[in-house]
């Protein structure tokens, strides 16, 4: 952007250190500067950046690749109907992915603090104030976001010691697994962050093994050919390749939304970005960095498989293809090393997942609106934010115990990925209202712009994801057994009434009852971190009236 670098904060530093205020404003959005240790881009101490271009790539690494890599080539098979038409829904995932990347970068370098959807909300619908926090805040306290891969994990440790798997004892190492995420990231920060990116390396490591004996297996390399006993595959001849391709637009659609989801994560780093060291100049290079590395693995690694497992075989084999991979060139044995190997992937994707929604919990808590704020916004005592890490830890352990396998547990999934459709749908919606005249006063002008086309792509894409799941599935492919396809869309849109009617309740219908505004002021917690705290004031004889 012409005339401002991109290390120039967007955010001018605010002068004062206790400010209340009875409108948002866009000053609202201003950090509070109280010494040359804090840095102009946020309210967070530079102290408390420790988060680098490595670390932050590996955030959205982690979130990304957790069993996708392994087990979604055999589920969008199953949809495309040919191989040709897998690599065609990948690569058209991989556009929708850029596009969420170019739009939260946007974000990111227009609002370099902590919080993702909630802090971009809450600059786009300012009024009714406090609305899109209350919206978005019972969103991130109740999604237990830890729930479903708490479970996997639990599973694939299990087939790697040789333990037959059951309800009790899988939901029992799941438990241990998110306990071990909370007690490393809440009293361990520095070795957290460092195991993550160990975790994160070592899974890009194991994904480019993959490729590259995929790619000798192809070429004919000795020593990586398909086992004698294993139908050698004839995926990549032309009309092999496109073989099956006439499949239904709801398959097509399906296979899609597999594929779209797959890719769910690149916004990651942008929940922690007050963290970030230089947020501006890490976040416009982690993003696109993460993004291609994902890109790439994901697109090698199935590569690999169709050079070297048949098609008929993933499409009978029950199993997910990596597992039919290894064994058709290194034999059945290696099934537990691969669900070792998974589950160390699992456990990376759950400390990443853990790390960011525990500081989401901590911004909603440092906004003021929730009650006990003080707890959810604290770092205590070990400059990390335990309540924020225990809360969602919390949460997530109670459904993971009480979903049964079955639709409970398809339940949980699916109510956990419909809000983020529509949080996508609002702040990408907002983005574009951002670029029109009636929005010239927000002065929205941050050091990356992504292109207009590429945000009305990104938009419409979720107009589709949104619809999607209310549409009626064809006979065979049901959402659930016992529950209606709709049922997780409606339970998903009621808990946002609930903020919304929180809202109404605390914000708007008590104030105006009792003849009191609320105002909010900036307040220095022990550790420096400021927070808001809401105050109520007698209304003032020009506010009758007024709510």
């Amino acid at each position: 952007m012409d005339g401002l670098s991109e290390t120039e904060p967007l955010l001018r530093p605010a002068q004062v250190q206790r400010k209340a205020t009875d409108d948002i404003s866009v000053e609202g959005y201003l950090s509070v500067q109280d010494d040359t240790t804090r840095n102009a881009f946020d309210d967070v101490p530079d102290a408390k950046k420790q988060i680098g271009l490595a670390s932050a790539v590996m955030l959205i690494f982690n979130r990304v690749i957790g069993t996708g890599a392994f087990a979604a080539p055999s589920v969008i098979l199953r949809s495309s109907g040919s191989v040709g038409m897998t690599f065609v829904m990948w690569i058209l995932g991989t556009l929708v992915a850029c596009a969420g990347t170019a739009v939260f970068v946007e974000f990111g370098t227009g609002l370099p603090k902590s919080g993702g959807e909630k802090t971009y909300m809450e600059f786009i619908y300012r009024r009714p104030r406090f609305l899109a926090t209350c919206f978005y805040a019972i969103y991130g306290l109740l999604i237990g976001w830890l729930a479903v891969n708490s479970v996997v994990f639990g599973e694939y440790t299990l087939n790697a010691l040789a333990i037959q798997p059951t309800t009790v004892n899988v939901r029992v190492v799941g438990f241990l697994c998110s306990t071990f995420c909370l007690i490393v990231h809440g009293a361990f920060l520095d070795y957290g962050l460092k195991l993550q990116d160990a975790l994160g390396f070592f899974k890009l490591f194991v994904l480019l093994i993959i490729a590259v004996a995929g790619l000798f297996s192809l070429v004919g390399v000795p020593g990586f050919a398909v086992r004698g006993e294993y139908d050698v595959p004839d995926n990549f001849t032309w009309s092999s390749f496109w073989e099956g391709s006439g499949i239904s637009l709801n398959a097509f659609i399906t296979g899609m939304y597999n594929v779209i989801w797959a890719y769910s994560g690149y916004s990651n780093a942008n929940y922690a970005l007050s963290e970030v060291q230089d947020p501006v100049r890490t976040i416009r290079r982690a993003a696109p960095l993460a993004l291609i590395l994902v890109a790439v693995a994901f697109l090698s690694v199935n590569v690999a498989y169709f050079a070297v497992v048949s098609k008929q075989d993933i499409l009978e084999g029950g199993t997910m293809a990596a597992a039919l991979f290894f064994r058709n060139i290194f034999g059945p044995a290696t099934e537990r090393i691969l669900s070792a190997v998974i589950a160390l992937s699992v456990l990376g994707n759950l400390m990443s997942i853990l790390f960011s929604q525990g500081r989401v919990v901590q911004e909603l808590g440092r906004e003021g609106v929730l009650p006990f704020s003080s707890f959810f916004a604290s770092n205590k005592p070990f400059s990390a934010p335990l309540a924020g890490l225990f809360t969602q830890w919390l949460v997530s352990m109670i459904i993971m115990i009480a979903a049964p396998p079955g639709d409970a547990y398809l339940f949980v999934v699916n109510f956990s990925l419909y809000p983020v459709t529509m949080f996508n749908l609002l702040i990408s919606g907002g983005l574009l209202l951002l670029y029109t005249p009636a929005f010239k006063s927000y002065e929205w002008c941050p050091p990356f712009r992504a292109w207009k086309s590429v945000v009305v792509f990104f938009f419409v894409s979720h107009v589709v994801l949104a619809i999607l799941p209310m549409i009626p599935p064809t006979a065979g492919s049901e959402t659930y057994e016992h529950l209606p396809y709709w049922s997780h869309v409606v339970i998903a849109v009621s808990v946002g009434l609930i903020g919304i009617i929180y809202w109404f309740v605390c914000f708007y219908w008590l104030p105006k009852k009792r003849g009191y505004r609320i105002v909010q002021e900036t307040v220095l917690q022990d550790d420096g971190v400021p927070r808001n705290v809401l105050r109520k004031l007698p209304n003032r004889s020009d506010d009758e009236g007024r709510a």
